[in-house]
């Protein structure tokens, strides 16, 4: 009960700086009546009411995860810090693939699922990003394109 108290101020700290951190977002005059504070901010606002309710509705008896969970969500935590990293020297394409295989496989330890699933994900969110909604993604790194 108190492990539920003690995350939920922490959570509930951490959607408060968020939200102050939305509203120092610059605005150019060209943007929309909503203007990109909202969408933020809104995130922010449900991340209040969910601390919130951790904290006032904790669980009497909440059950831990094992260490393999932890570990799990760690190396998770570690891949998508790395993909974040390899994104602009590498393009869009390999560190996709690479990213969503190794979380396609932490979901389903099946090698040939995961790889076929990074593929996948990695061109089928490239074409996307690219031709539907017109981003300006690189799929792979300038020395290979030249």
């Amino acid at each position: 009960m108190p492990s539920d108290r003690i995350f939920g101020l922490v959570a509930l700290m951490t959607a408060l700086a968020f939200i102050a951190s939305a509203t120092q977002i610059q605005t150019s005059f060209l943007s929309d009546p909503v203007g990109p504070k909202m969408f933020p901010i809104l995130i922010g606002v449900v991340a209040v009411i969910g601390s919130l309710s951790l904290i006032l509705r904790p669980d009497p008896n909440p059950d831990w995860p094992a260490m393999r969970s932890f570990m799990a969500l760690l190396v998770a935590v570690v891949v998508l810090i790395g993909y974040a990293f390899a994104l602009k020297p590498f393009g869009f394409l390999i560190p996709t693939a690479i990213t969503a295989g190794i979380l396609s496989y932490q979901i389903s330890p099946k090698i040939n699922a995961a790889m076929m699933s990074g593929l996948g994900l990695s061109v089928g969110l490239f074409g996307l990003f690219k031709f539907a909604l017109g981003l300006g993604l690189v799929a792979f790194p300038r020395f290979l394109t030249g």
